[in-house]
């Protein structure tokens, strides 16, 4: 298993990441906000939850997590066809960041992710 494999990703919009950059953690988007823990996704999952939950929408970041960084408020639930996503019951640490990329799309309309994911 490669490093990236080992890690999780958040998708949120720009400005909520400056935000957390300017205040030292990431306490959520609305929606993570509205749920009660931040979503995650695998590398796996990541094409999939971009086609649901953001196709149309601009201005994103692509967050790569360690899970390991996370501690205990890092829980797998079973979500989208029982599969076990990542969900974090507490604030993201930006110490467990290991890179933050501006997500776009291509000409369709897809969203370009980075090589190895």
């Amino acid at each position: 298993m490669n490093a990236q494999e080992k890690l999780i990703y958040k998708v949120c919009g720009e400005a909520d990441w400056e935000e957390a950059l300017a205040k030292g953690e990431f306490s959520g988007a609305p929606v993570d906000l509205s749920d009660g823990f931040i979503h995650f996704s695998t590398g796996e999952q990541l094409a999939e939850t971009l086609r649901r939950h953001f196709a149309g929408k601009s201005e994103l970041m692509l967050v790569a997590v360690d899970p390991g960084a996370l501690g205990p408020l890092l829980r797998w639930e079973p979500s989208r066809g029982g599969a076990l996503f990542p969900h974090l019951y507490g604030a993201l640490p930006l110490s467990a960041v290991r890179w933050q990329k501006p997500l776009s799309a291509d000409e369709k309309g897809e969203f370009v992710l980075p090589e190895g994911l």
